[in-house]
């Protein structure tokens, strides 16, 4: 996922829309029999991931503005780990 942005916040939410968008497009496929719901879920949930770690990175960038620091220092963190926060 790090490599797909740049680091910048209205990329990361360009980028955030794009999977959105393909979101909808998935479940627009599914529903014209063009893809099985294996391979809706499996995408879906890769979307799921690097929708996580987008958001991830944009509250590690505001949190560091928020502290004087320079936001583009912030990066994506692995999956196992955006996956594996406690709510």
């Amino acid at each position: 996922m790090a490599d797909e942005i740049r680091n910048s916040d209205k990329s990361i939410r360009d980028h955030i829309i794009e999977l959105i968008g393909e979101e909808h497009e998935l479940r627009g496929q599914l529903g014209q029999g063009e893809i099985s719901k294996s391979a809706e879920h499996t995408r879906l949930r890769e979307l799921e991931v690097s929708l996580d770690q987008c958001w991830d990175l944009l509250r590690q960038r505001q949190a560091r503005r928020h502290a004087g620091q320079d936001p583009d220092d912030a990066s994506a963190r692995p999956a196992d780990v955006v996956e594996n926060y406690l709510e």
